[in-house]
């Protein structure tokens, strides 16, 4: 392992070391992501592409052998009028690109090593790539004609650039700058149609979202600074939340920056039945920097991060494995292998870049953003419902559960926990803190229910004493027409008096009295079944949640009783 090079990054080395043993000998083989610095003439490159356009190289036939970094021809890199890198005043740009000759292809090569460890050294990582993508191009361009002799010293060489390229490319990733426009604000086809969408249908949103963003982006901007990042990215809980604290997602995703429960727990949000902590804004945020900052050491390429960060980093490594060409860091190469919501996450984040930069050219008129409110921080040890300690304190509830989201149950737990009250409200919570009746939290019991055919909500409400919202609340269904054959649901029933506790217990509810069950037989249908039962097809598939009239044998339905 190379010194200094993280364990994370060793499918890298493992990648280099392919490139070094098992192949590139095939003519226009593109192997790794290209980082010389070429300005791209077409629109849609993010920065840091060595794509060249169609074109733009000067220079005659060339041999088709491809960069290993950038998949350009390897003679337009050095024939154009642009140099890779960046060459100090009076310092030699390496020759002129010799003819096929081997031993002349090896020298060359030899001499992009050198100006590359030059380029390094004086901090220009970008420009050492791009020398030793060059020197890689030209190994490819021997012929050895079984010269043993030649043939080790190519594939010495050969080595050597892999190893280097792995070795520059990790320390160009070993921190952000921080920049304010490190983030490359791409325009192409895809964010202008992410523009359309905010323009339009999404315009309400978006302004509602910039409204509340003044709550929390303060905060987030700072936290962002000292790590060492973009400010930009605080506006990314702009396209997660719409900077709304208890947002929650279809994957479960829950906060400000849509962390799931498990990356949640992975940075250290506390999940437990009092509270969440993805809900807590500055937690969260603290969370959300850690995770942005070792995915840009995984991929060093902010789109990439980006969408790393929205479908997970194994998500887009698999993509970039699958790849032919094993581009490792340029999202615009990766856009149509990611999944749809993905793809559509980055330029409708780069679109929000563009609109609060020229709003006027956008035609938005940005409103007046919320205020946060100032707190004071008051640790206690009682377990008591917010609402009473806004009652207490002279504080509107609303106020004190919006400072404090992270409560599951809108209530402190039985352990040490620190509340934020608005700003003058801590000594008075203090000295009326004894007056504060204490609460406690009545947990139902659940019981589990695999869905069969027929099932619905509404019949499983009456089954089990519950009701159709305390089962959405409970498994964090949107709808109550959304449940699947075979999924597992949890029913939450009320326990009896006297019943040992946690034991579920299933009433008999007055519909389940009125009704009967009837075995479906061969032959019969549900318009026969109806009126021996004196009732209606409608009715019957009410009742067991069908949606078609097709019965089949066997099938257990709940009728009306005559």
């Amino acid at each position: 392992m190379i010194k200094g090079f993280p364990f994370r990054h060793a499918w890298f080395l493992f990648i280099a070391l392919v490139l070094c043993f098992n192949g590139c000998r095939s003519v226009g083989d593109r192997r790794v992501t290209g980082t010389a610095e070429f300005e791209p003439e077409t629109e849609g490159l993010g920065s840091g592409s060595a794509e060249l356009a169609p074109g733009s190289a000067a220079g005659g036939a060339v041999d088709a052998a491809s960069s290993p970094l950038t998949g350009a021809p390897c003679a337009d890199l050095w024939d154009s009028t642009e140099a890779v890198g960046t060459l100090e005043p009076g310092e030699d740009a390496p020759s002129e690109v010799p003819q096929d000759n081997p031993q002349e292809l090896l020298d060359s090569a030899l001499e992009y090593c050198q100006t590359s460890n030059g380029l390094w050294e004086k901090g220009d990582p970008e420009g050492a790539i791009g020398a030793l993508d060059t020197a890689y191009s030209l190994i490819l361009r021997m012929e050895t004609d079984h010269d043993p002799e030649l043939l080790q010293q190519k594939e010495d060489l050969r080595f050597t650039i892999s190893k280097r390229i792995i070795e520059v490319y990790a320390s160009r990733l070993s921190a952000t700058r921080g920049s304010s426009n490190e983030i490359p604000l791409v325009m192409n086809d895809h964010v202008d149609q992410a523009l359309t969408s905010f323009k339009n249908g999404e315009r309400k949103f978006f302004l509602s979202a910039y409204r509340r963003s003044g709550k929390y982006r303060p905060e987030m901007v700072r936290a962002l600074k000292e790590a060492g990042l973009p400010e930009e990215l605080s506006w990314l809980p702009l396209i997660e939340s719409g900077f709304k604290v208890r947002a929650l997602s279809r994957a479960r995703a829950l906060g400000l920056w849509q962390f799931i429960a498990s990356t949640g727990y992975r940075y250290g949000l506390t999940r437990n039945k009092w509270i969440d902590e993805r809900m807590d804004p500055e937690k969260s945020t603290a969370a959300a920097i850690a995770y942005l900052m070792d995915l840009h050491q995984m991929f060093g390429d902010w789109s990439t991060v980006l969408a790393a960060y929205n479908c997970g980093e194994w998500a887009v490594l698999n993509r970039i494995k699958k790849q032919k060409i094993n581009y490792l860091d340029n999202f615009w190469d990766l856009y149509r292998r990611l999944p749809r919501e993905t793809a559509s996450y980055v330029p409708r984040f780069l679109a929000v870049l563009h609109i609060l930069k020229n709003p006027e050219a956008h035609g938005f008129v940005l409103p007046e953003v919320e205020q946060g409110v100032e707190t004071d921080e008051v640790t206690i040890c009682k377990q008591a419902h917010l609402k009473s300690i806004a009652e207490r304190v002279g504080v509107d509830y609303e106020i004190l559960k919006e400072l404090n989201p992270e409560l599951r149950h809108n209530s402190t737990p039985n352990s040490l926990y620190t509340l934020k009250v608005p700003a003058g409200k801590g000594e008075i919570l203090l000295a009326r803190l004894d007056d504060i009746p204490a609460w406690r939290l009545t947990v139902p019991s659940y019981r589990v229910h695999r869905v069969r055919k027929g099932d619905s909500l509404s019949l499983l409400a009456d089954r089990y004493g519950s009701s159709v919202r305390k089962i959405m609340r409970a498994n964090g269904l949107k709808s109550s027409n959304t449940i699947k054959v075979g999924w597992k649901l949890k029913i939450p029933v009320r326990e009896a008096d006297g019943e040992e506790q946690g034991k579920p217990v299933i009433r008999t509810t007055k519909l389940e009295k009125r009704l009967s069950l009837y075995k479906v037989r061969r032959g019969d249908s549900l318009w026969e079944i109806a009126s021996a039962c004196g009732t209606t097809t409608k009715t019957i598939m009410s009742l067991n949640g069908l949606r078609s009239s097709r019965l089949y044998v066997g099938q257990v339905l709940r009728v009306p009783k005559r």
